[in-house]
């Protein structure tokens, strides 16, 4: 069963919050611009992009699949957002709160999908 990513609220929620990830990493260090910014940034990506390419899989399985390998990434970027509270003391608190949500809803769709 193929379902619209677009009109998916999750989607949209983890794209919104893309954008809100790279204005955050612009303001680190150039030195980490290969190391801590590329990662959060890649991870960041990869949950919309995850839930966007298991909606155009034909199994509600394989959608599955791809919701797990997209909530991975939110609990990988969960952590780098600590790091950079840490290392950098750089303010998360307003992205932080929309991350879990993301994770919540992903895990509701994936709940959902195995009903």
């Amino acid at each position: 069963m193929r379902h619209n990513f677009r009109e998916l609220e999750v989607w949209k929620e983890s794209f919104h919050l893309v954008k809100e990830i790279y204005i955050m990493t612009s303001t680190l260090p150039d030195s980490e611009k290969f190391g801590l910014i590329s990662q959060i940034r890649r991870c960041a990506v990869s949950i919309p992009s995850n839930i966007a390419e298991g909606s155009g899989r034909t199994t509600d399985k394989d959608f599955l699949n791809f919701l797990s390998m997209s909530l991975s990434s939110a609990y990988e970027l969960e952590t780098q957002l600590l790091l950079l509270a840490d290392l950098f003391a750089i303010e998360i608190d307003e992205v932080f709160p929309k991350l879990q949500s993301i994770q919540r809803k992903i895990g509701g769709l994936k709940r959902k999908l195995n009903n």
